[in-house]
């Protein structure tokens, strides 16, 4: 049996660095988190009778579009690294095994490396997409019905559960009456407040 060559020992190399921190940057990455924004439900409700709620929402969107951007392109270029890598070996290993030119078979390596880079592109634009997508706007909230959560005093907030773009959210708010809304009754939103304070008024 043949020595291997060179070239086919590159080829070797390749794909078993490239494809081994290819599918470990991809479990990284399904079980690490999402590209760009962090959202936190997490706040502290305390009432007379010593019970304590924990809900609410915080969006920390780490300054925008700057830091998305930066973060995408970032895990993009570190993934795709690993790809090509990865591919070009896969590829280029099975046009020598055809007994094609060596020039031929970098060429065919590296077309194929590209095109990967050139998917995992398109498949990273559609997962920020819909990240965006999925971003909570309270304005949209105005006009939606819901529950009062924890009860709103005359002249301060308490919390009401609505419904907002398919999720179940709980969010500070204030009566647009200046009246008590007790926990339990229905309530319609009719504007926003200040941060993510909704303003309400009860329904029958």
């Amino acid at each position: 049996m043949n020595n291997p060559s060179s070239i086919e020992m590159i080829y070797w190399a390749s794909t078993a660095i490239g494809g081994t921190l290819f599918v470990l940057r991809t479990i990284m990455l399904l079980f690490g988190g999402g590209l760009n924004d962090a959202d936190l439900d997490t706040s502290f409700d305390a009432d007379l009778s010593g019970d304590i709620d924990v809900s609410g929402d915080i969006d920390a969107d780490f300054d925008g579009d700057h830091a998305g951007a930066y973060a995408s392109f970032k895990l993009l270029s570190l993934q795709g690294l690993t790809a090509f890598f990865m591919m070009f070996g896969l590829v280029g290993l099975a046009l020598l095994k055809a007994e094609l030119h060596v020039l031929l078979t970098v060429f065919g390596g590296a077309t194929a490396g590209l095109f990967t880079v050139w998917v995992m592109g398109l498949v990273f634009s559609q997962m920020k997409h819909l990240q965006s997508d999925g971003t909570i706007n309270l304005n949209n909230a105005v006009g939606e019905k819901g529950t009062v959560y924890l009860t709103i005093p005359s002249n301060s907030s308490g919390q009401v559960q609505i419904t907002i773009q398919g999720s179940l959210k709980i969010y500070d708010a204030i009566s647009k009456n200046k009246k008590k809304i007790a926990t339990g009754e229905k309530i319609q939103v009719v504007d926003k407040a200040d941060g993510n304070t909704l303003i309400v008024e009860k329904t029958q």
